[in-house]
């Protein structure tokens, strides 16, 4: 039987050089304020408010579309029939950050030293929740996953070379065939995009740093008309081409290869925001407690959401070189 009781070891932050001084309004404050700082793709997708609300499943309409019908005069009109599917996105993600604070340690500390712990829990809630929507990915056009593996063979995603050849993580003596992203890829991803219908407004290129020096190479990227004024509307934002926004996340997803010993590649997703959801049923929560019975404060954030793929052929992968 796993031993539940309160045992901190260690973990216990036990000095004036472990920890800052502490206010837990202030605390709070700095961490959701911390955590909204380091988002980048939660920012990007569809988003739901399901706080305060009961249940563990919420469910989206997915209608087909209907398509006009030709009127003939002292006819009656051509109904169309109902159809689609209800999606389901489960609220079953449940993460937290939390430190104890010894009372020595709130009295001596720095203040100045706060602002590494809200940075830090921020950074890590952030961080997890990224990690789970940029992984849905894996699900885009027709993939599939089991929503546990820590990585994934992309089989359903694209090399960045030409945005048209399949992903293979066997071939090349299993390392892959994975290539550099280019002009031609990007504006293959794009038709693709185009030929499922996807509305063009609002979509999103999302990459890793070694994409983005890639890019830095590209004329059609770095060209004024592409990328605009260069400003940072939202977080991550570097510019854009062809009218999609360019974001850099090191939390892009990385792809498998059959391989062992070699460096895993990474993935660039393009989509529409209503490729996925984020479902928040309770938002950045900071809570204090204090343990007589070690002299010290119990600081723990925590959230609850869920994630799902709404639209599969709204986003496209394409694996590139790690």
């Amino acid at each position: 039987m796993a031993n539940t009781a309160f045992a901190p070891n260690n973990a216990v932050v036990k000095s004036a050089v472990d920890t800052a001084g502490f206010v837990p309004e202030v605390w709070s404050d700095e961490i959701i304020a911390a955590y909204k700082k380091n988002l980048v793709a939660a920012n990007l997708i569809k988003k739901m408010n399901f706080k305060g609300k009961k249940g563990d499943k919420v469910y989206f309409p997915a209608p087909t579309r209907g398509s006009a019908s030709a009127k003939t005069a002292t006819d009656a009109v051509t109904l169309i029939a109902a159809g689609g599917t209800a999606l389901s996105v489960s609220i079953d993600k449940h993460y937290e950050y939390s430190r104890l604070i010894e009372d020595l340690a709130e009295v001596q500390a720095m203040s100045s030293l706060r602002r590494f712990y809200t940075d830090d829990a921020g950074y890590a809630l952030a961080t997890q929740i990224d990690t789970d929507i940029v992984r849905l990915g894996r699900l885009s056009q027709g993939g599939t996953w089991n929503g546990t593996d820590a990585t994934f063979a992309y089989a359903n995603g694209f090399i960045g070379g030409d945005g048209a050849t399949a992903f293979d993580a066997t071939a090349n003596t299993n390392t892959g065939n994975e290539t550099a992203l280019t002009d031609e890829g990007i504006r293959r991803s794009i038709q693709r995009l185009d030929d499922q219908d996807v509305p063009m407004d609002n979509r999103f290129f999302l990459v890793p740093p070694v994409a983005r020096n890639t890019l830095m190479g590209i004329a059609r990227f770095t060209e004024q008309a592409f990328v605009g004024d260069g400003s940072t509307i939202r977080n991550g934002q570097i510019g854009d081409v062809y009218g999609v926004k360019v974001y850099v996340s090191n939390n892009a997803d990385t792809a498998t290869t059959a391989g062992t010993g070699d460096t895993n590649p990474r993935v660039c997703l393009m989509a529409h925001p209503e490729f996925g959801v984020l479902v928040e049923q309770l938002g950045i929560r900071v809570q204090t407690q204090y343990k007589q019975e070690y002299l010290s404060t119990l600081l723990t954030a925590d959230t609850l959401y869920g994630v799902g793929e709404l639209r599969d052929k709204s986003a496209v992968a394409l694996v590139i070189p790690g």
